[in-house]
């Protein structure tokens, strides 16, 4: 016995063999101390090793039992269906069967042993208690060999069978009871711990249960966790209090199995170490979980039935009550009605859910709200405003009239350990029930519909074609610019001083792939042209064409409302007629009663499907305009510009009043050199193209600069200097790059990159000596004189010689006679006598 091999598939040596130290038997399950692979000695079970195979093959194994407990198990698991036949009061069994155990609890709280047991038996302590002799007929009862007093003949009191196995199951070894005992507790909700009390009690016995089974009292803790390795045993009572999914399941009986934890129910005990008793439990959860499923599947059929009927009782918000009759009506507090209708009055003036919740703060006016929890619940209590409560009143359709159930669901990918997440809302057109006109509302359906769509559209969600609230800066496209070449809507910024200068920027490139922007476009120049072109198209004469416009597409809809009319009242008639024919057939005839039946019913359903049409188109036609209207529309074309140049009128008003007209302005300011590109995108699906001249930093991208260079070339031949260039530039509408004006340096500069010199008499050769007219050049001048050039422009300047030039800038042509230039050269040659005479 130098030598083992672990057996036990659960074993981490599990096929490993290695040397005996020891072998100890005693009390409990005979085992041998084993050297690790490290040295270190660990105590293992013979039934764990091969040991367990040569001793029942060894030469004593025919005085051994045929059969054991463990081979028992296999038996009692068939048997177990019929278990439930039994008395739960008396055992109805032959007293010899060892499988039951009867136990009662006394005043004082002990378990005792029903006589018919004459076996193993324990008392509360918890002790083995072995009886001294046999007892000579069931009357009697054993005598503990630990000094127990003797058991009552015939106890008294209610029996219950608690468990259905032998006491002295070996599973249940010292080493079990060694460790704690835990009893897993658990109750839903606070509902069912106050009213389910019979569930938490019946709970709470598995603690003498675990008694019962040889633990001391002070060792049994009711606790939810085992993964410490300090639990011996895991009471609950049944599958479905530790694990609502196999999944927990499972891996509770994994952890079960690693740490050699016993698991019990109300019914009997498993180790999971056991291929039987794992089956078994693999199965009791399997049957939990789908058991769990059926009956929340079946619960929540029967609530969405009886809410598809509207007889569903849903928490109300605070504008609405039950009366005693169970209806739905408005609250009868008159102050929750007044603040409720101003919150919708407001919500349609300013468009906003958070200007409605600054109004009332700013008259310090509370929200009543009706909480679902805390101190008083379903009382309608007065909370300051903010935005969470205002959208709630505006997004709650029970407001409307409407009785809606399935407005969230559950998202298990969104859910959370530990707390409420995972809820999410339900789209409109997928709610489960909606019941329009179930019971009185603040608001109509179609009034509640408009408000979801401008609180979306008020969600700066660009991507979804969102252009989110009108806010306060001078930018009047803000939120419906829309890049030219990118195609996504382009943000705001402001530059300046000051910060008046709006820019719409494409910055979406930048921000997600960290490359150039896209492009900008300086806001002012566009501004100006869109709003031109809005108040140009809404002058009374424009709106006069509209109004025409609108008539003969009203002209139109009646006559295709003339068609349908007919076309439905055909369809009706066919249908009544397949009915009387239907009706005048004898009902002994069903042959041709089947054939009229089908006939009938395809009449019916050719009717339905034309009036669905009919209803549809309706939908769809054109808008009536009445007298009224058209009065309302001419003085529109008259009162919009002074609303929209008033002083009174914010920048927010005006851009809320152009989303009522344009849709969406498309902007591209590299589409042509010099100028944006921008298309105008009507509500009404038109559009149009225009150009804007912008302001360019180079020459480069200026737009005439074709026209421009020729112009300068121009005016330079008729001998223009580049002041007098300029101001026929400024003159003829040119502007110069960054938006100003021409100057004299703007021409010199573009002459001098473009290569135009300055023109001159005898074009772009040096000055001769004089000129076809015989006057002197300046070079001329000097050296027919004997003098310098400066000189000459000296003398020039001091009249002593007469010259005139074209233009600044152009050639001197000096007049000069025989007799001047003798007079002259005295003049320097005395000068120069009297320089020589001086020194």
């Amino acid at each position: 016995m130098s030598h083992v091999t672990i057996t036990d598939p659960h074993h981490f040596l599990f096929g490993h063999r290695v040397e005996v130290l020891k072998e100890r038997s005693g009390r409990g399950p005979a085992y041998v101390v084993v050297a690790l692979p490290d040295g270190r000695p660990r105590a293992v079970r013979i039934a764990s090793t091969d040991l367990a195979e040569t001793i029942t093959s060894g030469p004593n194994a025919a005085d051994l039992p045929r059969i054991s407990a463990r081979t028992l198990i296999p038996l009692m698991q068939h048997l177990s269906a019929s278990l439930s036949l039994l008395d739960e009061k008396v055992i109805r069994d032959d007293p010899r069967d060892r499988f039951q155990v009867a136990l009662r609890i006394d005043p004082c709280r002990r378990w005792q042993i029903h006589p018919a047991v004459r076996r193993t038996t324990f008392r509360a302590c918890g002790r083995i208690c072995r009886p001294r002799r046999k007892p000579r007929s069931l009357k009697s009862s054993p005598r503990c060999s630990g000094g127990c007093k003797r058991f009552p003949a015939r106890p008294e009191g209610d029996w219950v069978v608690l468990i259905s196995l032998n006491v002295a199951d070996e599973r249940l070894t010292t080493a079990h009871r060694a460790k704690l005992a835990y009893v897993y507790v658990r109750q839903s909700s606070v509902n069912q711990v106050r009213q389910h009390q019979e569930s938490t009690e019946l709970q709470y016995r598995l603690v003498d249960r675990a008694i019962g089974l040889g633990w001391p009292p002070e060792r049994v803790q009711v606790i939810a966790e085992i993964g410490l390795g300090n639990a011996g045993l895991v009471v609950s009572l049944d599958a479905s209090r530790l694990a609502r999914n196999n999944r927990d399941w499972h891996q509770l009986l994994e952890l079960c199995s690693v740490f050699g934890v016993l698991i019990a129910d109300g019914e009997r005990l498993y180790d999971p170490r056991a291929y039987h008793d794992r089956l078994l439990l693999g199965l009791s959860g399997i049957m939990s979980e789908a058991e769990l499923h059926q009956l929340r599947m079946r619960l929540h059929q029967g609530e969405r039935q009886k809410a598809a009927r509207g007889e569903l009782r849903l928490p109300l918000p605070a504008g609405l009550a039950y009366d005693r009759a169970g209806t739905i009506i408005l609250n009868p507090d008159e102050e929750v009605q007044a603040r409720l209708h101003l919150v919708f009055a407001k919500f349609q003036e300013l468009q906003s859910a958070r200007r409605v919740m600054r109004y009332l703060d700013r008259n310090g006016l509370s929200l009543p709200v009706r909480p679902l929890l805390g101190p008083s619940p379903h009382e309608i209590v007065w909370r300051a405003p903010d935005s969470a409560r205002v959208l709630s009143v505006l997004q709650n359709p029970a407001y409307a009239g409407a009785y809606v159930y399935g407005r969230r669901q559950k998202d298990p990918s969104r859910c959370r350990p530990g707390s409420l997440t995972g809820t999410v809302k339900v789209a409109i057109a997928d709610w489960a029930v909606c019941l329009r006109s179930a019971h009185p509302g603040y608001i109509s359906w179609e009034e509640f519909m408009a408000n979801q769509r401008r609180l979306a559209d008020n969600v700066a969600h660009f991507e979804a074609g969102h252009a989110g609230v009108p806010r306060k800066g001078a930018a009047l496209l803000q939120g419906i610019a829309v890049c030219g070449r990118c195609g996504r809507r382009m943000s705001m910024r402001y530059t300046g001083p000051n910060a008046d200068y709006p820019v719409y920027c494409c910055r979406s490139d930048r921000d997600q792939e960290g490359s150039a922007l896209c492009q900008e476009v300086r806001a002012l120049a566009v501004d100006a042209l869109v709003q031109r072109v809005v108040l140009d198209a809404l002058v009374p004469d424009q709106i006069e064409i509209a109004l025409a416009a609108a008539g003969q597409l009203e002209q139109e809809s009646r006559q295709l409302e003339r068609q349908w009319a007919l076309r439905v009242e055909r369809a009706r008639y066919e249908a009544e007629r397949a009915r009387r024919q239907y009706d005048a057939v004898e009902p002994e005839n069903r042959l041709v009663a089947r054939s009229l039946e089908r006939a009938w019913e395809e009449r019916l359903r050719v009717a339905e499907a034309v009036e669905q049409e009919h209803a549809r188109w309706r939908g769809q036609e054109p808008l009536l305009i009445g007298p009224a209207e058209c009065a309302g529309l001419q003085a529109l074309g008259e009162n919009l510009p002074r609303i929209w140049n008033a002083a009174t009128t914010s920048a927010a008003d005006r851009k809320r009043i152009l989303r009522f007209v344009i849709r969406e302005v498309v902007l591209d300011q590299k589409r042509t050199r010099g100028q944006v590109w921008l298309k105008i995108v009507w509500q009404t699906g038109a559009t149009s193209e225009h150009h804007v001249q912008r302001r360019v930093h180079t020459y480069r991208n200026y737009i005439d600069i074709d026209r421009l260079r020729q112009r300068i070339v121009e005016l330079n031949a008729e001998q223009k200097m580049d002041a007098e260039i300029a101001a026929i530039l400024n003159q003829e509408g040119f502007v110069a790059a960054r938006g100003c004006a021409f100057k004299g340096e703007n021409v010199w500069l573009l002459r001098t990159r473009w290569g135009i010199p300055t023109v001159k008499i005898n074009g772009v050769d040096k000055n001769p000596r004089r000129w076809p007219d015989g006057s002197f050049s300046i070079q001329g001048a000097a050296a027919e004189l004997g003098l310098t050039p400066q000189t000459v422009f000296d003398y020039l300047a001091r009249g002593l010689l007469a010259g005139r030039q074209l233009a600044k800038g152009q050639p001197w042509q000096i007049e000069l006679s025989d007799e001047q230039i003798s007079q002259l050269r005295n003049r320097v040659r005395r000068t120069k006598h009297s320089k020589k005479e001086a020194s």
